[in-house]
């Protein structure tokens, strides 16, 4: 069954310029077109969906260097990478220096932002003191509406 992560009509393919560039990163057009895709993104997206979407561009890029340039974003803390449970697929999102958590339907894989972290009080209790917790990262597993009725539709037959 194939993932669809985002719309392309989400993204404005034909606007490439990014708002804001990342210091210290050379700017090349693959670059700049992944970039662009992931700012102007509502949700995390998957590479096949930014490649996808370049195709619609002016700068069409592959597959495999979208994800030679995912990987350097993400080490230089540029993008979060995020692996969803039971599948090799990870999605990826503009850094953008926001507390963000998400709800991920199991059926087609749709992204729903939280609006609230139920860890914002929470004072882990570490058995290393010296360990200092910078932040944290909490996904939530279920059926989105359509596909729970999906299944009790099959559940009933």
């Amino acid at each position: 069954m194939p993932i669809k992560i985002l719309e392309v009509n989400e993204v404005k393919v034909m606007d490439i310029t990014p708002l804001t560039w990342p210091n210290g990163i050379k700017k090349t057009k693959q670059r700049v077109s992944v970039y662009s895709i992931l700012e102007q993104a509502k949700q995390p997206v998957s590479a096949n969906d930014i490649c996808k979407l370049t195709e619609q561009s002016d700068c069409p890029v592959w597959l495999s260097t979208v994800y030679r340039v995912l990987e350097l974003f993400v080490k230089e803390h540029i993008v979060i990478k995020t692996t969803l449970a039971d599948t090799d697929m990870a999605l990826y999102e503009l850094n953008r220096n926001q507390h963000k958590h998400y709800a991920v339907c199991l059926g087609c894989h749709k992204v729903v932002e939280m609006d609230n972290c139920p860890f914002h009080e929470f004072d882990p209790q570490l058995s290393d003191q010296g360990f200092h917790v910078l932040g944290h990262k909490l996904e939530l597993y279920g059926y989105c509406l359509e596909c729970e009725k999906s299944k009790n539709k099959e559940q009933v037959k």
